[in-house]
């Protein structure tokens, strides 16, 4: 199949205990990690060739724990020189040989690396459990000074809602190149008692069924670290299905009279917003942010 955009995740594991992460409150996943070799078997040079951006994330790992991430993101940089190279991740794992090697390698002008950071030392861990923020901070600040674009994503809870101009002005000190923050809907899916949202916050409703597909928009699809294809991480935790392109069919055809339920809620619209657009409250390209 052709796309634009590959998200691969390339590992379950993470050292993280994220109390709303998947990992932590299910069970029965494979500990797995997709080595060079299997990358390399799966995407085909063609394959590469036809995209315009890989990024790695996921549902239940941190790409920076896959032992072959920087071999893999190699692999993808070789056969197409202009790809967009993305990562996101806690920030809390690895040395400062690979985030060297990862801001050396991510050269290009849209290249990027997210470091999910939920506030400052004294609240980071509490969603970020055993992530330890200097640690974050000194691997992004490596990243920055090898050359890499960091972006800083800050999910707001009530315990850190007060830090978020603080947050933002560090990040700029810090090199970053944008700020973001947003409100997770996991407290309602997951919820936590020690995890509020913001105070005065209120969840969007989504109300009506049309379908703001963002694997239409980007030509997109989603690779787990076993290999297995599918429209997007949405639909990652499901049942794989390797032929994406019949399968996705088949969901556009219920769109209309019956959404699947996972489209429904992350990108059915309400007044030209998804649940998912309606979650980022403030982004800011901090090479223009100015502070009062």
């Amino acid at each position: 199949m052709t796309a634009k955009v590959l998200h691969l995740e390339p590992t379950t594991i993470c050292q993280a205990e994220c109390p709303q992460c998947p990992r932590t409150y299910q069970t029965g996943y494979e500990i797995v990690s997709m080595s060079a070799s299997k990358a390399k078997e799966i995407f085909s040079v063609e394959f590469i060739q036809s995209l315009d951006k890989m990024f790695m994330c996921g549902n239940l790992g941190d790409p920076a724990a896959a032992e072959d991430a920087v071999e893999i993101y190699r692999y993808f940089r070789q056969h197409n020189p202009n790809i967009v190279l993305g990562m996101n991740t806690n920030g809390g794992l690895r040395n400062r040989k690979f985030w060297t090697e990862l801001g050396r390698l991510f050269s290009n002008p849209l290249d990027y690396v997210v470091f999910s950071i939920d506030g400052l030392e004294d609240t980071n861990h509490i969603y970020r459990k055993n992530v330890a923020w200097h640690h974050v901070i000194n691997n992004a600040k490596t990243f920055i000074d090898s050359g890499g674009s960091a972006h800083w994503d800050m999910l707001i809870f009530e315990h850190n809602e007060h830090q978020v101009s603080d947050c933002a002005k560090l990040a700029k000190d810090l090199g970053f190149s944008w700020f973001r923050a947003k409100v997770s809907k996991r407290h309602n899916e997951v919820p936590v008692a020690f995890l509020r949202p913001p105070r005065n916050w209120i969840d969007p409703v989504i109300e009506s069924v049309d379908i703001d597909c963002h694997v239409l928009k980007e030509q997109s699809v989603y690779v787990n670290a076993q290999g297995d294809w599918f429209p997007c991480c949405w639909h990652g935790l499901s049942q794989p299905n390797n032929n994406v392109v019949s399968w996705f069919s088949q969901l556009k055809e219920t769109w209309t009279t019956s959404p699947d339920p996972i489209c429904k809620t992350n990108c059915g619209t309400r007044y030209g917003q998804t649940s998912f657009s309606n979650q980022w409250q403030q982004e800011i390209e901090l090479t223009n942010y100015k502070y009062d």
